[in-house]
């Protein structure tokens, strides 16, 4: 097995060629060769969701998930969800709904609503309760952000 590969893959809408070790993961590439530094290292063992980030759309645990299973893939992270226009209507909502304390978790669960969404834009509650679950907030009782959760379902809604 190569020690070092080459990939390629689409990261936030930009193409990318870069040479990683095979262990490197693709939260050390996206924050240390990348420098992405919204997706967070929590736990490293794919506990707390901090590090959250879209593999083709997909939610992934990038502390988990090597690099090179992401070649020639397309990875958004928090970075990648806001536009010109301005931020994902899951960010807005966060933001108008004081759903961040410290704000470590926020960019996990953040991705991972906007994946729901894109899927499930009238997810209901205990989908809502369900997602938020793979992600963990130490600071919080989760109420804000369910709420933030619930006005983003709201916005989203075709």
């Amino acid at each position: 097995m190569p020690s070092e590969h080459i990939l390629t893959l689409t990261v936030n809408g930009d193409r990318r060629r870069l040479l990683a070790p095979a262990s490197r993961t693709l939260l050390d590439l996206l924050r240390e060769d990348l420098g992405l530094t919204g997706s967070k290292h929590g736990c490293d063992v794919g506990d707390c969701g901090a590090c959250t980030v879209l593999v083709d759309g997909v939610p992934r645990l990038a502390c988990i998930t090597l690099a090179a299973d992401a070649d020639g893939c397309a990875v958004t992270t928090i970075e990648g969800l806001a536009t010109a226009d301005g931020l994902h209507p899951v960010q807005q909502a966060f933001h108008d709904h004081l759903a961040a304390q410290c704000g470590y978790c926020t960019p996990g669960f953040v991705v991972a609503l906007a994946a729901l969404f894109a899927e499930h834009p009238d997810a209901s509650d205990d989908r809502l309760r369900e997602t938020l679950g793979a992600n963990i907030c130490r600071c919080t009782g989760y109420t804000k952000i369910l709420d933030a959760a619930r006005a983003a379902r709201g916005a989203m809604k075709p």
